[in-house]
């Protein structure tokens, strides 16, 4: 199995990369959605978050109110590395046990985990191969205020928290422009992809 890394900075493009991984093939895992599932009620970082941060975070229901939480946490360095601390080995523990079954059922397949910090945490040493996406500040922001509804200021504050893209290219082995009509960075996507089939290929021999 060739386990490859997808990851890049804030609102540049990754699930929609991730996304044509996987309908051209690739199995992928969605770090993001592992993190949802880790602070759902029956998840294992649910019950620490909320004795640490309090009721204030849930919901009527009793879920965690994600905006809440990530208002709370983005605001302090030392939060979110708490929380961080809470969800992180969660999501480590169902990536491993999926990969570990895709692995049995497809020894020779390709396995892409999309997650934002794959770089800053040192986990990118892990993988076979590392894709970044990359896209001017500018795309960055208008999609990130779109998207997730935010002022410009706060979506800049999250941009600079994360490390400099020219930064984060040294240690990638495929870098996907996303700026542009969409079917350019389709066509990136499937050079990149076909690229990758022939690793895991080769990985047999």
């Amino acid at each position: 199995m060739l386990k490859v890394g997808l990851t890049g900075g804030y609102a540049s493009g990754k699930s929609f990369v991730a996304g044509e991984l996987q309908r051209l093939g690739c199995f992928v895992i969605y770090a993001d959605a592992l993190g949802h599932a880790a602070l759902q009620p029956d998840g294992a970082a649910y019950r620490p978050a909320v004795d640490y941060f309090g009721q204030e975070i849930l919901s009527a229901d009793g879920t965690i109110d994600r905006k809440k939480l990530a208002a709370t946490v983005f605001a302090s360095p030392d939060l979110l590395q708490k929380l961080t601390g809470f969800v992180h080995p969660a999501v480590l523990q169902m990536e491993e046990d999926l990969l570990r079954e895709f692995a049995a059922r497809e020894p020779t397949g390709i396995a892409v985990i999309e997650a934002a910090i794959l770089i800053e945490t040192g986990r990118y040493s892990a993988f076979d191969k590392l894709i970044l996406t990359a896209c001017s500040l500018d795309t960055q922001v208008a999609r990130a205020m779109h998207r997730d509804n935010l002022p410009r200021e706060q979506v800049m504050a999250r941009i600079e928290k994360q490390m400099p893209l020219d930064a984060k290219k040294r240690y990638a082995q495929y870098v996907i422009d996303t700026d542009g009509p969409k079917q350019n960075t389709l066509r990136q996507v499937e050079a990149v992809f076909l690229d990758l089939r022939r690793a895991a290929e080769a990985s047999r021999s």
